[in-house]
């Protein structure tokens, strides 16, 4: 019984082993076959060649074949298109930066402090953008305190004061899009008559040759706008350079890097009074004033010198002149902190 079941096992081992190879050997046929019909069929193809013996049959045989390969390559492509969604966007479309437009639209006063801005719903289908884009958007004027979303109620616009102005963002949409802001334009006006004479007598006691030299460069290039009349774009960044020149003279970290990030400011309000001018050899004549007191190292001079440029500045942005443009009084009291600052060490002298 045993020697039975080991005989029916070999044999049915052997018959599997010899199944397997037949079945290989009937694949191995089938795949032969298949190879030689595509040769046969290539050779048909080369024979109808050779068979048309003159040029014209040749190329009428290569047209029908360029045809016929067209064509299928057309009903691919046709069935591709089909199945592809159509695209409603034009292919030279731009995409609208929603943050931007955003910024824009508050800081030219559409949008004021106090009131809403358009929905989420609404801002995707205006500029054609996800729910997810517009929600990034909003949220980056957000973190710059310019918005305030409120569950149920809306975005909000922020009041003035809660504003981050010196965020390098929030300074570069300041520079482009701030006019016509009344308020923002009184603000950024009278921070500057507060701190720029100061600074502008500090930079009489410490500027060196070198600074004189940037500050004079400066006003050589507003000069040269004016006379040459160049675009009013130079006189602007000679202006703004004039300005900066003189933050560092002062040779104090804290105003130097406060003149820096003062800068978006400082171009906003030039660029505005200046093309708000009736004429600029005015406010030339006003800037060599401070770049001479400046120069003879006289502190008074150039205190008084940049008030008058600021009280120039107010006429051409049509703002009143604060008190201390108007009152020569009250424009000595910063001079009295210049003294006492002024009997401290100089902050480039070595300690000891």
């Amino acid at each position: 019984m045993r020697l039975q079941k080991c005989v029916t096992k070999v044999g049915a081992r052997r018959w599997s082993k010899l199944t397997c190879c037949h079945v290989r050997h009937e694949l191995f046929l089938d795949g032969q076959e298949r190879a030689e019909a595509k040769f046969s069929r290539i050779k048909d193809l080369e024979n109808k060649v050779l068979e048309s013996k003159t040029l014209e049959g040749k190329d009428h045989f290569k047209q029908q074949s360029r045809h016929a390969i067209k064509g299928c390559h057309t009903m691919t492509s046709s069935r591709s298109d089909a199945s592809r969604p159509h695209s409603t966007e034009s292919p030279t479309a731009t995409r609208i930066d929603v943050a931007e437009w955003l910024a824009q639209a508050i800081f030219e006063n559409r949008y004021p402090p106090g009131s809403l801005i358009p929905r989420e719903l609404d801002l995707c289908d205006q500029h054609a953008q996800s729910r997810a884009t517009v929600r990034t958007a909003i949220q980056s004027l957000v973190n710059a305190g310019i918005l305030t979303r409120t569950t149920g109620q809306g975005t909000r616009v922020n009041p003035l004061s809660e504003w981050h102005l010196l965020d390098p963002r929030v300074t570069g949409w300041m520079t482009r899009y701030a006019m016509p802001h009344p308020q923002l334009a009184r603000d950024i006006y009278a921070f500057r008559v507060s701190i720029e004479p100061f600074v502008a007598a500090l930079a009489a006691t410490e500027a060196t040759a070198q600074d004189l030299s940037a500050i004079e460069q400066a006003y050589n290039g507003m000069a040269a706008a004016v006379s040459g009349g160049s675009a009013m774009a130079e006189f602007d960044t000679a202006d703004i350079a004039f300005h900066d020149a003189i933050f560092a003279a002062t040779h104090n970290v804290i105003w130097a890097q406060l003149g820096h990030v003062l800068k978006p400011s400082i171009s906003l309000l030039v660029a505005t009074s200046n093309h708000n001018a009736s004429e600029l050899g005015d406010s030339l004549g006003r800037h060599r004033a401070v770049m001479e007191a400046i120069r003879l190292r006289q502190p008074e001079a150039a205190h008084a010198a940049t008030l008058s440029v600021l009280d120039r500045t107010a006429r051409d942005l049509g703002l009143a002149s604060p008190e201390s443009v108007t009152n020569p009084g009250r424009a000595q009291e910063p001079l009295e902190l210049l003294r006492r600052f002024g009997q401290l060490p100089s902050l480039s002298a070595p300690l000891g």
